[in-house]
C-alpha cells in the first residue's frame, strides 16, 4: 500500500529542493508530485510561488531520514508521521480577524489564476460572500484601489490542499461539459445600495458568523490538542 502523502505536498516539495540534496525523483516521490513539477521549482519556473513547509518540524520526516537519502539516491523516504485528516462541521469558515482583511487579496488571486472556479466554491474556499466576490470581479468593490491579488495559501486564508482539491472540482467539471456555477441573477432584486450599507450589513453577518463558527473552531483545536498529547504519551510509552 502507497504511504501517505505530505499534509501540503507543493510546498513540502519546495522546501526539500531548497534545504536538501535529495534528488528531484527522490522529493517527487515522498511529496507524490509529478518529478517535472519539482524540477519547475527548482529552476524557479512554476506558476505559483509556494511557502516552504518544514517536513521535520511536522514530524514527517527526520534529519536521519533526510540523511539516508542524501547519501543514497536509490533510498525512498519514508513517512514518519502520517497527517492527520481534520474533519470539519458544517458552517462558515472562520478566519482570525488579523487575516480578514486579506480575504479580497486571496479573492483577486484565485480570479485571476484559476477562473474556472466558481463564486460559490470561492466562497467556501476563502469563507466569504457571493457580493464580495461578485464585487471584485466586476471592480466595484469599495476598497478596490487597495487589492493587490496574493497566494490565498501563503496569506494563509485556506491550505494548499484545499486550493488543489477545488481546482481538480472545477476542472473535472469543466472537462465534464458542466457549466461552471455562476452567481444567480435576481431580476426582481432592489436596486443596488450605497456600497457603504452593504459593506456594513456583510461586517455584522459575518460577525455573527465568527461568533459561532470560532466556538466550532475552539472544539476542533482542543479535540486536535487532546490527540496530540495520547500520541506524545504512546510514542513516550514505546
Amino acid at each position: 500500500m502507497a504511504q501517505p502523502t505530505p499534509l501540503m505536498p507543493h510546498a513540502t516539495a519546495s522546501w526539500l529542493v531548497d534545504n536538501t540534496a535529495l534528488s528531484f525523483e527522490q522529493i517527487s516521490e515522498f511529496c507524490g508530485l509529478h518529478i517535472l513539477e519539482v524540477q519547475a521549482m527548482a529552476d524557479d519556473l512554476a506558476s505559483s510561488k509556494y511557502t516552504g513547509r518544514d517536513p521535520v518540524h511536522s514530524g514527517e520526516l527526520t534529519h536521519e531520514e533526510i540523511e539516508r537519502g542524501q547519501a543514497d539516491t536509490e533510498y525512498r523516504l519514508k513517512m514518519q508521521k502520517a497527517p492527520v485528516d481534520v474533519s470539519r462541521t458544517k458552517g462558515p469558515r472562520y478566519t482570525p480577524v488579523s487575516k480578514r482583511q486579506d480575504k479580497p487579496d486571496g479573492i483577486a488571486w484565485i480570479i485571476r489564476n484559476h477562473p474556472e472556479i466558481s463564486d460559490a466554491q470561492i466562497g467556501k474556499l476563502i469563507g466569504t460572500t457571493r457580493n464580495t466576490i461578485q464585487a471584485i470581479r466586476e471592480r466595484s468593490h469599495w476598497n478596490i484601489s487597495n487589492i493587490t491579488a496574493k497566494d490565498p495559501v501563503t496569506l494563509g486564508l485556506c491550505s494548499q490542499r484545499e486550493l488543489d482539491a477545488a481546482v481538480a472540482r472545477a476542472a473535472k467539471k469543466a472537462a465534464a461539459g458542466q457549466p461552471v456555477e455562476e452567481p444567480v441573477v435576481d431580476e426582481n432584486a432592489p436596486v443596488r445600495r450605497d456600497d457603504r450599507e452593504v459593506l456594513i450589513e456583510e461586517l455584522k453577518a459575518e460577525r455573527t458568523a465568527s461568533v459561532a463558527a470560532a466556538a466550532r473552531a475552539a472544539q476542533e483545536a482542543e479535540a486536535e490538542a487532546w490527540l496530540e498529547a495520547k500520541r506524545a504519551a504512546e510514542a513516550g510509552e514505546g
